[in-house]
């Protein structure tokens, strides 16, 4: 297989694997899936800047020279793409624990109960 044939194949694994986890009713499958899908967004966007071999690495000055250079800009947009994952990762396994203490259940389906307040435990 060539080099672009498994970086597709692993998407395609990669996404299908974070589409099945984000799906499910456990939080801590869905924060999984939510890290599997930005991965696989992050090869997409690498793989779209092409294969780097032959090429030089782009340079500025009057040393450049004229042959095809790599295109940096796909590198810095995985970069940004990372920090941005990693942060909304960080606050949506915040948000999950929040959940979690709140309702007392891991999972969505304990969402669903409803709580009884203060006053009604008073009045047992």
């Amino acid at each position: 297989m060539t080099g672009q044939l498994d970086t597709a194949v692993l998407v395609a694994v990669l996404a299908g694997g974070a589409v099945y986890l984000c799906l499910s009713r456990r939080f801590l499958r869905v924060l999984f899936g939510f890290l599997l899908l930005s991965n696989a967004a992050n090869l997409v966007v690498l793989s779209m800047s092409g294969d780097p071999t032959g090429r030089r690495a782009a340079m500025a000055g009057p040393e450049a020279a004229p042959a095809p250079a790599v295109d940096p800009l796909p590198q810095a947009l995985v970069l940004t793409a990372i920090v941005i994952g990693f942060s909304v990762a960080a606050y949506l396994t915040v948000l999950l624990y929040r959940i979690y203490v709140d309702s007392g259940s891991a999972t969505m389906t304990g969402l669903d109960e409803p709580d009884e307040t203060p006053g009604e435990q008073a009045t047992r």
